[in-house]
């Protein structure tokens, strides 16, 4: 799962019950699959993941021989359950840190500050004055208010040799504040956190756009978190600072990944589901949590529906989509769904999706497509989506939470052409709060997964029940709607006419990912 540039709040209240049931969506008996789809079929894949990382740097991230390695284990399985595979390639802007950056202040008092390199960040080491752009917002106003550096004028002209520009975050994305301060003279750019609610820590950012060209910046661009920032600014404001920045990168704008597809013969009806995971991890780490855990739990699903021989009696065509490079923005799945056509695109009766089924001090998270927790709402038919997942988990006595769509993982795409989506996650980088301690068990105030986007993320960053629960919500939902005769619509419409209303659902949707 990646990290976005906005730091997405995750509506984190709990629920004992769940969405009303459907009337739409058939009560399908799915026990069998469940007990075939064991934690230790799961676990099988996730240990292959691990020899994987272990013969290629400790990593399978897109763009490097341990993501081949990982796509090649995946298509041998499908291919021995008997599915014909097809293996989409596309070639990304590609993009990993050499060596750890660094932010010091060297005067008027010397201090270390905790930082991260913005994506697609440039090399460099830089030492000079510390310049403030305009129109920061300290302190911050309780919404965001701050403009800095979104427009050219907000970095005095004419800057000293090798001046650092330290911005703060708001309102326009990173790659344009950065690229202002360069194109102003400045030889390096600090961006801190805007201060206001949910926006203070350090966070993780991208210097390009998902789907967009990639032009390299070609200077140190890093983040600091709002406290680090603020004393930065004071500092250079009472009187002028100087400082260090030090990025080490490397960025290759035509590298080549690869998503892995596997669909059942077509259904009796004209839908299709498309259950998605990514198989990418982060450069830093082996992610066997974040996604192995998704992967192989659908990769099992898979093998199990067809050795069951549900694949000959579906009525909705299944394919299962194994993602590349989305730590890097979702870019497998939206490369998936932008060489679709509209008429593929308005069969495509449900995506869900599953990214971190097994983190160690885990929630049952349920994507939240009715928007009842506070976010918004997913396309049409989300709703009832999230209906099968929370009616699973109150069916077998588990507590489940809504988590937001906030385009941390790759159903992104699919909601903003309109597809009716869903899935799972068992949390990230958050920390778990004393209420849902007492409801799941767990340590209050740590993460949900401690080794998110880190070497740790092996196969020891797994809890094995949650495995077992999320991994049984996952494949009940697939066959649910995979062997459902009638809609994900309340009135109970099936066949074509369902998925013409899939389609009315799309061409009307304006989600907030409709514009990216």
């Amino acid at each position: 799962m990646r990290r976005t540039i906005v730091a997405a709040a995750v509506a984190l209240g709990m629920t004992l019950v769940g969405v009303a049931p459907s009337q739409a969506v058939d009560d399908v008996n799915t026990k069998k699959l469940r007990q075939a789809v064991s934690v230790a079929g799961i676990l099988k894949h996730e240990r292959a993941f691990q020899s994987i990382a272990n013969a290629n740097d400790g990593t399978r991230a897109s763009g490097l021989p341990g993501f081949e390695a990982s796509k090649d284990y995946v298509v041998q399985q499908l291919r021995r359950a008997g599915y014909t595979v097809d293996v989409q390639e596309f070639t990304f802007p590609f993009y990993r840190d050499l060596a750890a950056p660094t932010v010091s202040q060297l005067t008027p008092d010397q201090t270390d500050y905790e930082t991260a390199t913005l994506q697609y960040s440039g090399s460099g080491d830089v030492s000079g004055p510390v310049v403030p752009a305009s129109n920061t917002v300290i302190p911050p106003t309780p919404e965001p208010s701050s403009t800095s550096g979104c427009a050219p004028a907000d970095f005095p002209a004419n800057p000293a040799a090798n001046s650092i520009a330290l911005i703060q975050r708001g309102t326009c994305n990173f790659e344009d504040k950065a690229r202002n301060a360069k194109a102003a003279g400045y030889a390096a750019v600090v961006i801190f956190n805007e201060g206001n609610p949910d926006r203070t820590d350090l966070f993780a950012g991208a210097l390009t756009t998902p789907g967009a060209d990639l032009e390299p910046i070609g200077i140190p661009v890093v983040a600091l978190s709002y406290a680090d920032g603020a004393a930065l600014y004071q500092a250079a404001a009472a009187g002028g600072a100087t400082a260090r920045v030090t990025t080490s990168t490397e960025v290759d704008g035509d590298r080549t990944t690869y998503n892995v597809l596997a669909s059942t013969p077509k259904g009796k009806q004209p839908g299709r589901v498309v259950v998605g995971a990514h198989l990418d991890s982060v450069v830093a780490g082996p992610g066997i949590n974040d996604n192995g855990s998704g992967a192989a739990t659908i990769l099992e699903t898979a093998v199990q529906m067809s050795k069951l021989g549900y694949n000959k009696r579906l009525q909705h065509q299944v394919t299962f989509a194994f993602w590349g490079a989305e730590e890097l923005g979702l870019l497998g799945s939206q490369h998936y769904v932008d060489n679709l056509t509209q008429d593929q695109k308005s069969k495509i009766y449900a995506n869900l999706n599953f990214d971190m089924l097994g983190s160690p001090n885990y929630v049952r998270f349920v994507y939240d497509g009715d928007g009842s927790a506070g976010g918004a709402a997913g396309p049409p038919g989300s709703a009832e989506i999230e209906g099968i997942f929370t009616d699973y988990f109150d069916d077998a006595g588990l507590a489940s939470a809504p988590t937001a769509f906030d385009g941390r993982s790759d159903y992104g795409p699919f909601i903003a052409e309109g597809i009716p989506a869903g899935g799972l996650f068992s949390g990230a980088e958050d920390l778990k709060t004393a209420e849902e301690a007492q409801v799941y068990g767990g340590t209050a105030g740590k993460a949900y997964d401690s080794c998110y986007h880190l070497a740790c993320d092996d196969i020891t960053n797994l809890n094995s029940q949650a495995l077992f629960e999320l991994g049984d919500a996952a494949a009940h939902a697939t066959l649910t709607l995979a062997l459902s005769k009638t809609g994900l619509f309340p009135d109970g419409s099936s066949g074509a006419y369902s998925m013409n209303k899939v389609a009315a659902a799309q061409s009307d949707y304006r989600g907030p990912w409709a514009v990216r």
